[in-house]
């Protein structure tokens, strides 16, 4: 739409979340408030969008330009809050001059998407100004729309400005409008301050297309899908409808989700068919799922990428990490940063990956800390095995080769290579190289002492006695 530029207003201080960070920067449903109305408005394909950054302008501008590297974006700051209407003005000057619909969107605004806006643009030809309106049980802070007697829109009375006769109207502004650019040009140059607050608001832009000879055309919308972001559970509630939506467009898409309300999925998570999601489980960041795969109850993936048909037992937590073809992790396991697990490996109940490559077929099936290791072709690690990667000042690698077998409860102190083949004893500690093929033993001789329990036992209980006496 190459005379559409959209005005997305993000420069306010967000004093309500009583925070250091920038509202717009506040996570929801995985990425920062700010990119959601910014996203809409791109999916509209403008000439340009320009954003009004204040309050963190640049954090948010960072935030923007590497979620939306290639889009045409431009920043227009407002370096004193005197209201909507003075945000617009900021952001005029870079309006290309071939604009002939001029967008205007809330930053903290995340749940309005592109449809309703096309109907918007569309209803918007050929008139001054175009609007969303909402009826509402509680309007709340919300601007009033006020009508005459044949309907038509002729002002917004903004909350603080009503009187308690006004008050009591349930229609509201959302803050969505579509310009005529001239005659915005020369409707913000007449606005005033005279009202409670002291600002230029841009709702008195309303009366003054009310009186040309095109007035204001209104579209009605649910007001859950235009409502801003004030405070913390403002953010709640608003986080919840983008999961809602989240979760229910992947299942239309063929994903089985067990208790979806308990489950979450972010947004730039990706799945495909027949994925099966156990309740509680929360898929975060970047991750993705490929065909086939169950996760199973409880499970926190972050940035995690899972191959098909891959089955993670309850209670996986895992981070910056793959997950090969067919693999099965869990329960209980924990694969921290830049762990691969390969194709029908198995990481099995509280075993601990990271930094850690395990070959396809390897297996650590139980209690074990396999850190910095790389982990050959179909070998097995017992239970109780840890890599002792770190030495109080840099961390070391342990490589098994393919096909090692490592005694439960053993050592395994870096840097080390066990070879080919090798097996471990259980319960040895192990300080050198094992060449491949070879058996290595490390643990002090087992010594018996025929009858000394029953000595032992004596002395024990005399010992004790005496303590209590």
């Amino acid at each position: 739409m190459n005379d559409l530029t959209v005005v997305v207003l993000a420069a306010g201080k967000g004093t309500r979340m009583k925070s250091a960070t920038p509202k717009l920067l506040f996570d929801a449903a995985g990425r920062p408030l700010g990119t959601w109305p910014v996203g809409v408005a791109l999916a509209l394909h403008p000439a340009r969008v320009v954003v009004v950054v204040g309050h963190g302008r640049d954090d948010l501008q960072q935030v923007l330009r590497t979620r939306f590297p290639h889009a045409p974006l431009a920043f227009a700051p407002q370096k004193e809050q005197l209201g909507t209407g003075h945000a617009l003005r900021c952001a005029l000057p870079l309006v290309p001059r071939s604009t002939r619909r001029l967008l205007v969107l809330c930053g903290d605004a995340p749940l309005v998407t592109p449809a309703p806006l096309r109907r918007l643009l569309a209803r918007a030809r050929g008139r001054t100004l175009a609007m969303f309106t909402s009826a509402v049980t509680d309007p709340a802070m919300y601007g009033r729309v006020l009508r005459d007697e044949r309907g038509r829109v002729t002002r917004i009375v903004e909350h603080r400005d009503a009187t308690p006769e006004l008050r009591l109207v349930r229609e509201v502004n959302p803050g969505v409008y579509v310009f005529d650019p001239a005659f915005l040009r020369n409707a913000l140059r007449r606005l005033g301050r005279g009202n409670v607050q002291g600002e230029f608001y841009l709702t008195d832009v309303v009366e003054l297309a009310a009186r040309t000879a095109n007035g204001v055309a209104d579209l009605p919308v649910p007001f859950d899908d235009l409502r801003g972001v004030n405070n913390r559970a403002e953010l709640a509630e608003a986080e919840a409808t983008l999961l809602e939506r989240i979760r229910r467009d992947w299942m239309v898409a063929g994903v089985t989700i067990r208790a979806p309300q308990t489950v979450r999925i972010e947004a730039d998570v990706r799945l495909a068919p027949d994925v099966e999601l156990g309740p509680g489980v929360q898929l975060l960041g970047r991750t993705t799922v490929a065909r086939g795969t169950t996760i199973g109850a409880g499970c926190v993936l972050r940035d995690v990428a899972v191959a098909r048909n891959a089955v993670l037992r309850p209670f996986v937590v895992a981070t910056e990490s793959s997950i090969g073809p067919g693999a099965q992790v869990g329960p209980f396991a924990h694969l921290r940063p830049k762990s691969t697990i390969g194709r029908e490996a198995h990481v099995g109940n509280f075993v601990e990956t990271k930094n850690t490559v395990m070959h396809p077929g390897a297996k650590a099936n139980h209690l074990a800390y396999v850190g910095d290791g790389d982990i050959g072709r179909r070998t097995n690690v017992g239970a109780g095995t840890i890599f002792c990667n770190y030495d109080g000042f840099g961390k070391w690698r342990t490589v098994l080769g393919e096909d090692v077998f490592v005694g439960s409860d053993s050592q395994l102190v870096a840097p080390v290579t066990v070879g080919d083949g090798a097996y471990v004893a259980s319960g040895s500690t192990i300080v050198e190289d094992v060449p491949p093929g070879a058996l290595a033993v490390a643990r002090g001789r087992q010594v018996v002492k025929p009858g000394y329990a029953k000595r032992l036992r004596a002395r024990l209980a005399a010992r004790k006695s005496r303590q209590h006496n």
